[in-house]
């Protein structure tokens, strides 16, 4: 079969971005003639994956795929004026090209010009001759004209040698620059990849083909931007993209899914699992070992990773839209998608952990009404138009409230102080450990200012997993009394603070322990 050596353009029309690749969509239409045939199309990706190719007729017409392959080749770049980015030695080479170029030309003309010269100059000698054979007898005009006609002739000839020496010396020079470059900037040859469709027609017409493939070096990210306007929090989400498939991306429908296909979707294999049993020594039924831990609450999503993190679906994969065509040029930047936007009402409060951070931050909370699921991403904070800094949006269902903290406060101060004592009782022998914890809030005001401010304070008391050690919470010490106490030892006071106030806020509790406990 006669393959067509000018190859079909075959562009990219859809795109459905993943978490480390992207799955590319093409469609052109299609000439075709009875018979079977074969048809080169592309050029596209060189980085296309062969296994995921796919091609399909979309129209009505009596045709039929027989086979599908990518053919790949390398091929030598192409002369391209140099960029910013381009060394001196090209830039030099560039230059010397086109002087050469126009140098080329000059000369060119000037032979031109010698050679009609001549021709004038043979034409008068035959006139002269001509004549003097009639008799006509006229010396002073033939030798004006001879006089004239060899003085621009010297003169051009002249002009002639010098253009010829400058062309000597630019070929001179940029062999030499050529030379150089081939040793210090020698580039490769370009993988360039057609598509090969072989196809057979019952009849000739137009069809429609689709061709679809996936291809790396293609992910995205989610990432927002939040703005805080009085009792309002408008909330914009965008796609940081990042393409570099070695073709741009022009006008294409943009699909975003945390599907990860790279993934097995067989089950884990199952193993034995043995317990065993075994009798305690004497010394461990006489003591019990105990200790102080930091436990984080643990949450649904992907570990933490240095760098670029994965996406957070809530384990499900979710399907993001691109409301308008969008284009991304294969240059490996991040370029900014949007994808949706809404404004809903904002409440919030001004909270403080003194334990984690001395600092009081204001939390904003609103309901997600964007319609689809906010991942986990970077959020940009934007309060009073102006740029107040990034945080971290954690996963919120649709419908769900979402909490962005908006920066801290620097007109209130908090200073944590605690002490600790230790008895034992004499009968019991039990070990009580009293614990108390003092913070005291002050606000610093503007003169004139009335408003009072509320300030949500958080503190934790431990939580016991064995029923040796007893944790309690002695409320008539504590002023004022919590709020809220919740069962994973969070304990919460809401604090009015006048202009210009101060409050102090008293935690105690206690930790006892029978005499088996060790390590308290």
């Amino acid at each position: 079969m006669f393959t067509e050596p000018q190859p079909i353009a075959l562009p990219v029309t859809a795109v459905t971005c993943l978490e480390d690749r992207a799955h590319v969509e093409r469609t052109a239409v299609l000439d075709l003639d009875a018979g079977v045939q074969r048809l080169r199309l592309g050029p596209v990706g060189a980085l296309a994956v062969d296994r995921t190719l796919h091609a399909e007729l979309t129209s009505d017409h009596p045709a039929t795929v027989l086979d599908v392959r990518i053919v790949r080749e390398w091929t030598p770049r192409g002369p391209v004026p140099p960029g910013e980015e381009d060394s001196a030695l090209r830039h030099r080479e560039h230059a010397l090209e086109e002087e050469r170029l126009a140098v080329e030309q000059h000369r060119d003309r000037l032979r031109g010009r010698l050679d009609l010269l001549g021709r004038l100059a043979a034409d008068l000698l035959r006139e002269i001759g001509e004549g003097a054979g009639f008799g006509e007898s006229e010396g002073p005009r033939w030798g004006r004209e001879l006089d004239r006609v060899d003085a621009e002739r010297e003169t051009y000839g002249e002009e002639l040698r010098t253009v010829e020496a400058r062309l000597t010396a630019l070929t001179a020079e940029l062999a030499g620059i050529r030379r150089a470059m081939e040793l210090a900037e020698e580039e490769p040859a370009e993988l360039v990849a057609h598509v090969e469709l072989t196809v057979e027609a019952a009849a000739a017409g137009p069809v429609r083909l689709r061709l679809s493939h996936l291809t790396p070096c293609a992910l995205w990210r989610p990432a927002y931007r939040a703005v805080l306007d009085g009792g309002s929090l408008t909330l914009e989400t965008d796609a940081m993209v990042w393409q570099r498939t070695g073709e741009d991306w022009s006008d294409v429908r943009l699909t975003l899914s945390t599907a990860r296909s790279s993934l097995a979707t067989e089950p884990p294999r199952l193993v034995e699992d043995r317990l065993t049993l075994k009798d305690r020594s004497a010394a461990e039924r006489r003591t019990i070992d105990v200790e102080l831990r930091e436990e984080e609450i643990a949450t649904l999503g992907p570990a933490p990773v240095v760098g670029l993190p994965g996406v957070d679906d809530g384990g499900e994969a979710r399907v993001l839209h691109s409301p308008a065509p969008v284009s991304v040029p294969s240059d490996g930047r991040a370029h900014r998608v949007p994808i949706s936007s809404f404004r809903a009402p904002a409440g919030g409060e001004y909270a403080c952990s003194p334990e984690l951070s001395p600092l009081v931050t204001q939390v904003v909370r609103c309901e997600n009404l964007s319609g689809h699921a906010l991942l986990a991403g970077p959020v940009d904070l934007v309060r009073g138009g102006g740029f107040i800094g990034r945080g971290t949006l954690d996963f919120t269902a649709p419908g769900a409230l979402t909490e962005l903290a908006f920066g801290s406060r620097d007109d209130f101060r908090v200073l944590r102080r605690t002490e600790e004592s230790r008895d034992t009782t004499g009968l019991t022998q039990r070990t009580v450990v009293t614990r108390t914890v003092r913070l005291h809030v002050s606000r610093f005001s503007a003169p004139g200012e009335e408003e009072g401010r509320v300030v949500v304070l958080r503190e934790r008391i431990p939580v016991s997993e064995v029923s040796a050690v007893d944790v309690r919470l002695r409320a008539e010490a504590c002023t004022p009394a919590p709020d809220e106490v919740d069962d994973e030892g969070i304990v919460r006071w809401t604090v009015r603070m006048p202009p210009g106030g101060r409050r102090t806020v008293t935690l105690v509790y206690e930790l006892s322990a029978t005499a088996k406990v060790a390590g308290l």
